[in-house]
């Protein structure tokens, strides 16, 4: 039986960042599913039931990553799903307005390999 890899959904408006945080995942044979913006990635979950974790920058145009965090974690569908947020900003109240409304991370772009770990923890 073939082990499934994991899926991550990287929600990302720089195509620099989607590009980073996607080569380092699948550098550790995870599925990734890129999207620039949380309306995009709220219309892929609807329709996509094996998403492991959300990987989601917070600064982003019409709708930010804790938007999209507040959207996930009032589901009842997709409650479950770990988010993780991502920021070039290490602002301490953003991380814990972040971490107060359900985020299971808050971390320092670019994503690196040292995170990864981490970020296998959650799912």
């Amino acid at each position: 039986m073939a082990i499934v890899p994991p899926h991550v959904l990287v929600v990302d408006d720089s195509f620099f960042d989607r590009l980073v945080a996607s080569r380092v995942l699948k550098s550790f044979d995870i599925r990734v599913t890129i999207m620039e913006g949380p309306e995009q990635a709220l219309e892929f979950l609807d329709a996509e039931h094996d998403v492991n974790l959300i990987l989601t920058d917070y600064c982003m145009p019409d709708m930010t990553g804790y938007d999209l965090l507040k959207e996930v974690k009032e589901s009842p569908r997709l409650n479950h799903i770990p988010v993780l947020i991502m920021s070039s900003d290490d602002i301490s109240e953003r991380k814990e307005k972040c971490l107060d409304a359900g985020a299971h991370d808050y971390i320092v772009k670019p994503l690196n390999v040292v995170d990864v770990p981490r970020l296998l923890s959650y799912m």
